[in-house]
């Protein structure tokens, strides 16, 4: 068993495409309309383009958005990232300006960060533990 697909819901598939692209660095793997306006839009890691999947899900269920903003109010990030240095990318991402609501964090071996996607989301940044 691995995990192929998990999904973040957001506000504006076109903002989270850019933004997961343009700023984080991901490729779109799939984008195929699914009615209306929505799409089954999908980003990969360049260093991983057969790997798990993060779909960009439109967040138009109120369960979602009412989850979705609990967490942001409690400063809860939705997802983490693996990235090989936390306090480069903040310093790259800050450049691009994005906006972080937590700095870099040692916590034992792992270093952390939470940025703001701009889609609704709070997204956690992480050292893997050497």
């Amino acid at each position: 068993m691995r995990i192929h697909l998990t999904s973040v819901f957001v506000d504006d598939q076109d903002r989270a495409e850019r933004f997961s692209t343009d700023v984080l660095g991901f490729v779109k793997k799939h984008d195929v309309p699914v009615g209306g306006t929505d799409r089954w839009l999908t980003v990969v890691s360049p260093e991983e383009p057969e790997g798990a999947e993060l779909l960009l899900e439109p967040a138009g269920h109120p369960a979602a958005r009412t989850y979705r903003d609990a967490l942001v109010r409690d400063g809860i990030p939705l997802a983490q990232f693996a990235v090989e240095d936390v306090r480069a990318e903040y310093e790259r991402l800050r450049g691009l300006g994005v906006r972080f609501t937590q700095e870099p964090l040692e916590t034992g071996p792992v270093t952390t960060a939470v940025l703001d996607d701009t889609c609704g989301n709070l997204i956690q940044l992480a050292t893997r533990p050497r």
